[in-house]
């Protein structure tokens, strides 16, 4: 079985040569071009391609692909709203994603995230390297016996109520399925009072019709002052003109954003040299209670070996047409 990989990096790899060394029936070309129409044709000879959620999976895409003799499609992440799946669907593509590489990973990340912004980390850190020891600008909350809302109770949403669990808050939560396995200290609420209660709210659902652009001025209005929101999920989650306008209306503490709406052509690259005329990232980046990381949620060393491992067992499951719950089309 062929599989071209497309925007490739180093550690991806380091993390995927080691699970095919001894299968003999699995080859990997690595590229670092991105999956989008334009680059769909190099995948002619291939059996299966390997994109990643900052690809163009879209209808145009898997026409090429399909033309060019591709039927399997593997996300090496848990989020295909990039993917379209009835277009797959349509044409016998198998796409399969990898659901939970490892909920631990981005549920630290958001904790993390949102300790950051809190005690703002980044702000003292900056402040010691150029001998300003004052406290001018760094004083944060208590988290505990604090309200954190959980928006979404999947592995990731659960990965993150323990943790804030953990840390000795009242955990709320809000999904349309509630988790048996957190009954013990979670209460579900509706998004409403969800938002009205919460000093720290975390997203941890999917990007969907419904949940498109959930953070809005509106729902802004409903939270707490001085809430902290922290988005691992999506970024689309969140209508960033209006977050700005909440932040200009002094409604939040602090903001930690791992996604952003803009991350596509940004994420995983190098633009440090770049003027980024018009970005909304650098507004957001302008005010002193945000953080933006680089969508690394996913980036830890056991993160990716579970990736790599599932993506390629994905790989023989639909090579066998087998099917399971990682397929999506």
């Amino acid at each position: 079985m062929r599989l071209l990989f497309y925007a490739a990096k180093v550690y991806d790899k380091k993390s995927f040569d080691p699970v095919i060394e001894n299968d003999p029936d699995v080859e990997i070309d690595y590229i670092e071009h991105e999956l989008e129409p334009r680059t769909a044709a190099l995948a002619a000879g291939y059996d299966a391609i390997c994109a990643f959620v900052s690809a163009d999976v879209g209808a145009k895409t898997l026409e090429i692909l399909k033309e060019n003799g591709v039927n399997i499609v593997l996300m090496r992440c848990a989020g295909y709203n990039n993917v379209d799946v009835e277009k797959a669907k349509e044409l016998g593509i198998t796409v399969k994603i990898v659901p939970g590489y490892s909920p631990e990973a981005v549920a630290e990340l958001a904790m993390g995230l949102a300790l950051a912004v809190n005690r703002r980390l980044y702000k003292a850190y900056n402040k010691v390297r150029e001998n300003d020891y004052s406290l001018r600008g760094l004083r944060g909350v208590n988290f505990y016996q604090k309200t954190a809302g959980i928006v979404g109770t999947g592995r990731i949403g659960a990965a993150m109520c323990r943790i804030c669990n953990g840390f000795g808050m009242k955990v709320i939560a809000y999904d349309m399925y509630h988790n048996p396995a957190l009954a013990d200290f979670v209460e579900y609420v509706e998004l409403d009072e969800l938002f009205a209660r919460s000093d720290l709210i975390s997203l941890h659902c999917p990007l969907l019709e419904s949940t498109y652009h959930m953070i809005n001025l509106e729902n802004i209005k409903k939270m707490k002052d001085d809430v902290i929101l922290v988005n691992t999920s999506r970024g689309a989650l969140v209508d960033t003109d209006q977050l700005i306008e909440g932040i200009r209306l002094n409604k939040f503490l602090g903001v930690g954003l791992d996604v952003y709406e803009e991350e596509t052509g940004n994420v995983y690259e190098d633009r440090s040299d770049e003027i980024m005329a018009h970005s909304v990232t650098a507004r957001l980046l302008s005010f002193p209670n945000v953080m933006i990381t680089s969508h690394q949620g996913f980036y830890t060393k056991e993160a990716l070996e579970a990736i790599a491992e599932t993506t390629i067992g994905n790989l023989r499951d639909a090579a066998e047409g087998k099917r399971s719950n990682n397929d999506v089309a």
